[in-house]
């Protein structure tokens, strides 16, 4: 079996509202071995980045390499957006060394809500994935149940958004609202390819594909 450990800490400052929540990089981030156009830093794969939909939406001009300048970008994007990001699984255990959310065995979840209750601030935590087995979602619900919580559907048109409270120190009520958008992962293409809204917007638009669909999405949270 491969340990496969989050190589990087949560990425959150006192003034953050909003906080990306994922479950973990490729193996090649925890062994170091990264691709040229790797970033070394949080959803850095250029073949599956995060990265690559904020840069449009923003036409910031990242770079995508190793270099200690791309993680700075980033990281200044996160700091002046008042963004975050803490993946849930701290680590998991592989049969098989990729990248497959389920594929993770032996899984062992970060205290996300212990986060929130630290920051409070956060007022959206963004999945980058929704409620399938092992996704990011998923494994928050289970997180939630662990202090007798769950989520309550806002909306059900696509991206879905649920919300919960969260109680502060002094016994006052948080509300904290969850949008599930689609992963990243090139797996999620053929989900993509079945929505309507998809369907429709393509047959306007042949050129239009699943990346600017993500982008659409994402442009109204990030």
């Amino acid at each position: 079996m491969f340990h496969h450990h989050h190589p990087y800490p949560p990425f959150i400052h006192s003034t953050t509202e909003k906080l990306i929540v994922g479950t973990l990089p490729p193996p090649r981030f925890s062994t170091g071995e990264l691709l040229e156009r790797d970033v070394d830093f949080c959803y850095g794969s250029y073949y599956n980045s995060l990265w690559l939909y904020i840069d449009a939406i923003h036409d910031i001009g990242f770079r995508y390499d190793n270099s200690k300048e791309a993680v700075r970008e980033r990281q200044k994007y996160l700091w002046d957006h008042k963004i975050g990001i803490c993946d849930i699984v701290e680590s998991a255990n592989r049969a098989k060394i990729d990248a497959s959310d389920l594929g993770m065995e032996d899984i062992v979840l970060r205290d996300v809500i212990g986060y929130l209750k630290s920051y409070p601030n956060i007022h959206t935590l963004l999945f980058t994935g929704g409620n399938s087995k092992n996704g990011p979602e998923y494994h928050f619900r289970r997180h939630l149940k662990d202090y007798g919580k769950s989520l309550t559907l806002v909306s059900d048109e696509i991206p879905r958004i649920h919300q919960f409270s969260l109680e502060d120190e002094m016994g006052d009520l948080r509300n904290i609202k969850t949008v599930s958008l689609i992963s990243a992962s090139g797996s999620a293409n053929r989900a993509i390819g079945s929505l309507p809204l998809y369907r429709q917007l393509k047959s306007k638009n042949p050129a239009f594909n699943t990346f600017d669909f993500r982008v659409m999405q994402y442009m109204e949270f990030l």
